[in-house]
Formats: C-alpha cells, sequence, structure tokens
C-alpha cells in the first residue's frame, strides 16, 4: 500500500511541476484560459455627431434614453424574498402596457415565450427602446419584478418639424451580433452617415464570477471616438421665421404643397429651407406624403420668375429699350398663339417696361422678335439652368430647358414648359442682386472632429460665373424694383415698410396627370415670388412658391405668397439689424485696423462717423476688434474693441442675437441668452463691473413677441386714437 501510495503521489507531484513550469494543460495555456474567464469587456458608447447651425445652435442631438429588459430565468433570484426575474407575467404585461406602444396580449406573449424556451431574458423590439426618463420612473413606481433598463443613445430633434426634409432622420437598425446602431435613413443624416457615425470604445478588465474587479487588476481604456460635427448655414432664425410662416399660411389656405428658400447672395449660403407638408423627425408622422427635398430634388415650370433672367439677358445683350411700344394682348407665333394673363385681353399699346411690370406674356414674344431666342436659351445656360448647382446635398435634379422649336424657346422665356428647380432660380438670382457674380449655393458650412477640435471640412463661397457684368444686374434690380411699386405692377403686394423689394412674381400653369395640357380654372396654378431686399444693395434672396392653395376666385393668388415673403423677409433683414432708413448707405469708410491704439480715442472716433463702439474690457490697449479691419460697416451698427481687464457692463437692450454671440465670445462672460430675436431684458444692470462666475441671464423676443405683448399692444392702441 505504502509503495501504490508512494507512487500515485509521485505521479501527482510530477503532474504539478510540469504543469508548474510548462503552464499547459493538453496543449492550452492556463494563463489564457483563466484570462478568458475572468476577463470582462464593457462598451464605451460613442455619441452620434450633432447638427448645428451657423451660430452653433443645437439642431439634432444624441441624448440618454433607455431600454426595457425583463429578467426571466429563475436563476436570477438568490433571495426568494427579493425576486429578481418576473414573478407575475399576466400583472408584468397589463402595467407594461400603460406605458409602451404594445397591447398587453402581445406583451404577454413575449414574457412565455422566454419562459416556455428558458432565456435568461427578453426584450419588446422597437416599443421597448427609447424609453424617456420619466416613462421610466414611472414604470420603476411599481416595482414589478425583473424589469430593468439599460440605458442608451437616442437621436433627439429638439426642433419638430425644423427644416424636416432637408435634416431627415436617423433610427437604430439590429445588427448581426444582436447590437443596436444608430443609422441615418434620410436626408443630411443618410448622406452625412459615415461623418456623423461615431467610433464605440471599450473598458478591459479581469473581475471574479461575480462581476466584482479583481485585486491587482488592470483596467484597458481605450476611449470612445464621437461622430463629427456638421455645422450647417442655415440661421436657427431665420428658419423659425420661415417655419412659423408657412405654418401659418398652410392653416389658412390649405395649398396642396409649399416651398420656400431664404439665402445670402453674397455668398451662396443656405439661410432657411422649408416646405409642406413636412412631418416631425421623430414619429415620422406626415413623411408618407413625400420623402423629397423639394427644394433640390424637384423640379416645376417657374412661370414668369423666369422674365428676370430673359430681361437681364436682354440688357446685356443691349436688346432693352423700356419705351419700346408694343400691342398687348395676344402674339401669334406660326400656329401658336401666346394670350397675356387676363385672357389676352391686355392693356393696349404699352411700353416695354410696362409689360415687364405687369408681366406680360406678349411683351416677352415681341422681345424675343428684337434679340432672338437663341440668345434667350444662351443666357439661361450662364445662368446654370439645365444644370446642377453642386449644392452639398444628394440627389439633386438638373431640370430641362426645351429650345428645340421657336416656340419652344418663347415658352421658355416667359417660364413655361420647360423646368428648373427652386435652388437654380435661387442661384440664378445671386448675379442679378450680387452685381453680375453668381454664387453657389451651400448648406453644408463645415464640419469638425468634436474629439480634436479640428476641421476636416469647410466649405468656402464660389463663384459659379459672370452671366452679366455689375451694370445689368443694377438696371434689372431697378425695373423689378418698379414691378412693386408701380401702379399696376404685379408685386405691389410684396411692399414693405422700411426696406424697397425688387422680384418678379411668377404664375405657373400645373401639367395634367395624363400628361396632356394643364389644368384650368379657380387656384390651380402655382403661384410664386422670387424676390431680394434691400433692392439697391440685397442683402437677402427669397423664393416662395405655393401651390393650388385653397380659397376664393377673387383673392389673388399672391396673397398667400406675400404673406410668407414679407414677414420672413422683414422680420430677418431686422434681425440681421439691416437698418431700414440707411440701407442706402452701408457705405460708409471701411473699418481700419485699430488692434494696438487706445480704445477711448477709437472709440470717439467711431462715435463720430455715426457707429457705435462697444469696450469689452477696463479700456486702454485695443487687442482685438469685431469687425475685422477693412470690412465695411453701415451707420449705427456696433463695434467691439476687445481690451484688458473686468468688463463694465453695457446695456444690451435691442441687441440682436448675433451681437449678443459676438459680444459672449469676445469677453468671455458667464452669459446665458435665453429666446431668440432682439434684447428684452438682461439681469444684471448695465455699468456693473463683472469680476466673478455669477451668470448673466439676457432674454430675448422675436419682433412677433414684441408686437403681440400687452405693453405693445397698449402702446398700438394709443397710437390709433384720435389725435387733435
Amino acid at each position: 500500500m505504502l509503495l501504490v501510495y508512494g507512487g500515485l503521489f509521485l505521479v501527482l507531484f510530477c503532474r504539478f511541476f510540469y504543469i508548474q513550469s510548462t503552464g499547459e494543460v493538453k496543449g492550452y495555456s492556463l494563463q489564457a484560459e483563466a484570462a478568458n474567464k475572468y476577463a470582462r469587456e464593457t462598451v464605451l458608447a460613442a455619441d452620434r455627431g450633432r447638427i448645428l447651425d451657423r451660430n452653433s445652435n443645437v439642431i439634432v442631438e444624441d441624448t440618454l434614453s433607455y431600454r426595457l429588459i425583463a429578467v426571466m430565468s429563475e436563476e436570477a433570484t438568490k433571495d426568494k424574498e427579493n425576486p429578481r426575474h418576473v414573478v407575475d407575467p399576466a400583472e408584468t404585461a397589463k402595467v407594461l402596457s400603460q406605458y409602451i406602444e404594445l397591447d398587453e396580449e402581445k406583451i404577454y406573449e413575449q414574457l412565455m415565450v422566454g419562459v416556455e424556451k428558458d432565456r435568461y431574458q427578453v426584450e419588446f423590439g422597437v416599443a421597448g427602446r427609447s424609453i424617456s426618463h420619466e416613462v421610466k420612473a414611472a414604470i420603476e413606481e411599481h416595482d414589478l419584478p425583473g424589469i430593468n433598463f439599460a440605458s442608451e443613445k437616442k437621436r433627439y430633434y429638439p426642433n419638430g418639424s425644423f427644416a424636416s426634409h432637408l435634416i431627415g432622420y436617423a433610427t437604430k437598425d439590429e445588427q448581426k451580433d444582436g447590437s443596436y446602431k444608430t443609422v441615418g435613413k434620410m436626408g443630411l443624416e443618410l448622406t452625412y452617415n459615415k461623418e456623423l457615425t461615431g467610433k464605440n470604445g471599450k473598458v478591459e478588465y479581469e473581475s471574479d464570477r461575480f462581476g466584482y474587479l479583481l485585486s491587482n487588476s488592470e483596467k484597458m481604456i481605450q476611449p470612445a471616438q464621437d461622430g463629427n460635427d456638421i455645422y450647417l448655414t442655415i440661421d436657427k432664425t431665420i428658419q423659425n421665421f420661415l417655419d412659423e410662416a408657412m405654418t401659418r399660411v398652410d392653416k389658412e389656405y390649405g395649398a396642396e404643397s409649399m416651398v420656400a428658400v431664404v439665402a445670402d447672395p453674397k455668398t451662396g449660403e443656405i439661410l432657411a429651407m422649408s416646405q409642406r407638408p413636412t412631418f416631425d423627425p421623430d414619429d415620422r408622422i406626415g413623411l408618407e406624403t413625400n420623402w423629397y427635398n423639394d427644394v433640390v430634388e424637384n423640379v416645376l415650370e417657374p412661370g414668369s420668375t423666369m422674365k428676370t433672367f430673359t430681361l437681364a439677358a436682354a440688357i446685356e445683350t443691349g436688346n432693352w429699350d423700356p419705351n419700346t411700344p408694343y400691342q398687348s394682348g395676344r402674339y401669334k407665333l406660326y400656329d401658336n398663339v401666346v394670350s397675356d394673363y387676363n385672357e389676352g385681353r391686355g392693356w393696349g399699346t404699352i411700353t416695354f417696361l410696362q409689360g415687364i411690370q405687369r408681366s406680360s406674356n406678349t411683351m416677352i414674344a415681341n422681345l424675343l422678335e428684337i434679340m432672338g431666342g437663341d440668345t434667350v436659351i444662351e443666357y439661361f445656360d450662364k445662368f446654370g439652368f439645365g444644370h446642377k448647382t453642386g449644392i452639398n446635398l444628394p440627389n439633386e435634379a438638373s431640370g430641362t430647358i426645351v429650345s428645340k422649336q421657336p416656340f419652344d424657346r418663347l415658352t421658355s422665356a416667359f417660364g413655361q414648359n420647360s423646368t428648373v428647380t427652386p435652388i437654380q432660380l435661387i442661384q440664378a438670382m445671386t448675379a442679378i442682386a450680387n452685381d453680375g457674380e453668381m454664387m453657389q449655393p451651400y448648406v453644408i458650412d463645415k464640419i469638425v472632429d468634436p474629439n480634436t477640435g479640428k476641421t476636416v471640412q469647410n466649405t468656402e463661397p464660389k463663384v459659379k460665373g459672370n452671366p452679366i457684368s455689375a451694370e445689368t444686374a443694377k438696371r434689372v434690380r431697378e425695373i423689378l424694383a418698379t414691378t412693386v411699386t408701380a401702379e399696376k405692377g404685379t408685386a405691389k403686394p410684396f411692399q414693405m415698410d422700411g426696406y424697397e423689394v425688387s422680384g418678379k412674381t411668377g404664375t405657373a400653369q400645373i401639367p395634367r396627370k395624363t400628361g396632356t395640357g394643364y389644368l384650368k380654372g379657380g387656384h390651380n396654378y402655382i403661384y410664386s415670388f422670387l424676390g431680394m431686399a434691400p433692392a439697391d444693395d440685397p442683402q437677402l434672396i427669397m423664393y416662395v412658391a405655393v401651390k393650388k392653395p385653397q380659397m376664393s376666385n377673387s383673392i389673388p393668388g399672391s396673397e398667400p405668397v406675400s404673406k410668407i415673403f414679407n414677414s420672413v423677409m422683414q422680420n430677418s433683414l431686422k434681425y440681421l439689424n439691416i437698418d431700414p432708413e440707411d440701407t442706402a448707405q452701408v457705405a460708409m469708410d471701411k473699418i481700419p485696423n485699430v488692434v494696438g491704439k487706445s480704445a477711448e480715442d477709437i472709440a470717439l472716433e467711431l462715435t463720430n462717423k455715426g457707429v457705435k463702439p462697444v469696450i469689452i474690457g477696463e479700456g486702454g490697449e485695443i487687442k482685438e476688434q469685431y469687425p475685422k479691419a477693412n470690412l465695411s460697416i453701415m451707420k449705427d451698427s456696433i463695434v467691439f474693441l476687445k481690451t484688458d481687464g473686468p468688463s463694465l457692463l453695457p446695456s444690451f437692450k435691442g441687441w440682436s442675437l448675433r451681437n449678443m454671440l459676438v459680444y459672449k465670445a469676445l469677453s468671455q462672460l458667464p452669459i446665458e441668452i435665453v429666446g431668440e430675436g432682439f434684447v428684452e431684458s438682461q439681469s444684471v444692470s448695465e455699468n456693473t463691473v463683472i469680476t466673478d462666475s455669477s451668470p448673466i441671464v439676457v432674454k430675448l423676443k422675436t419682433p412677433k413677441d414684441f408686437l403681440t405683448s400687452p405693453q405693445a399692444a397698449e402702446e398700438e392702441q394709443e397710437e390709433q386714437l384720435p389725435q387733435d
């Protein structure tokens, strides 16, 4: 027995010695097996990139939400007094059905599947995902055994239908490994899905069987890489002006569809873009009617807005004489007849200038006799019609300029038969507004890597061509301004207090669905306006089109269009500090380089020139200025002079949001800006020296809010009282 046990002990000792020395058993590394058994990995979820406006206001971002989990395995319960699994599926289903969009019966079935198939836990698909903190808290109050929540990221669209066909939406898609990933499905979310998608990180560590961190174990962290942030040229305030106006007109007139764009003609930046019907990216209700971004992806017949560019071609080629007389009413070309919009009655013999003011088709016909149809088509090509603009958005349509026959060239000249996109009209109009330089439209300002702060893509203004001279552009603006001011001008409804508007109305026929002929009668037209303001030096251009508004035949088709254009244009110009009284005098000397000079001396000099200086800091040597040197500034505009030392807080009353953002950036003060539009109040009085980090709350209101406030209403009533 001694020999037997001694031999066994010797064999065991040798085995232990072998394992100790080699670290292997049957070819497997014990160290690797142990690491595999006790190694744990936790995913660090990356944020999908944000989408922001030109002023860094968030339009889309990720926010925290929760996923509902029901633990079904009895193994999860160690103490029967405190069950950690679902013990009553029927009661659990009844409670959960009150909070998630799934029937009680479906929830119960899902729970029972988990029981029958011996699953540790079950989930509830889309209905159990993206649960808000409020809903989570409400469910937890019922203290349901086995009901747990896992936190996750949800795509959040805080502004509702804000530019929704531009922004698009993203949803969570289930991956092959059972995980979920946010994927863009439409709009910018789809087009820039790669740039917006982040890369998850992870934490690796060793733990015991219960998941507790082992002593002396090292944690290895691979940080998450958040997706890139996309900054748009869109201005949130102007976009809100546009969305509010379109919603109001949509409710009043019930049009079949509407589209509108606002742009900066100096750069080609798109400041606002909207359409109706629209949808909310959170629930996608309304999306089933139209997935297309109509500004870029759909074409339409432009109607008389096209006469803008026919007029420009005539002036540029020396074929325009405003005093040339012609017989209005009807014009015959071979077997085809062109009629003016008043059923061909016309207005007798009138001049070309009167013809453009009354939007006469027969005037265009007589004008083409002089300059030739080929010339018009040549200039349409120079203005970019029939070609994609190259805007940084997907699926852009190119439209078609029909020009094969003489009558085709004639109808194209006054906007019928040929098709264009709204974004093409905007691009072409930049040449009229920008002294002949045509700017390529764009909506992506820059793309920034938030992990490093570096700009990975930047868009600069691009000149697409010079279809006309500066002199021609100026004459077109002057002539189109008369369509608004002339007694018989078709654009009279587009007159605005304080600003001179220049532009052209359009009434386009709608082709029948059968493909033969056009709809007739009532308001079966697309009513539009392509305009700019101020007329002498346009700061904004805007296109609005309203299709088939529901209203009495006695109401002109321009009414709903003007209610959008006038409201948005006027509010936007005020928001941008374009002074109504001094728009013709944007012309003051360019601001010099004042860095390094005395703030007090420069402030006095600027005051004498009609400019409002604001000194940031305690004065002395100027360290930074805004606007930068050599930029033109208007009378009464604000110039910021940054110096060292604590700041004496100015009165912000009446300041625009843009000026507040500039002041905040230069001063580095803890200013909290609430609202949009213009400053109404500030929490810290003016002339206070700011030495601590206490927040300064500045409240803004839109022009509309000011007009509807009780004080404004009282002032309006006083103005209406009879005066002695």
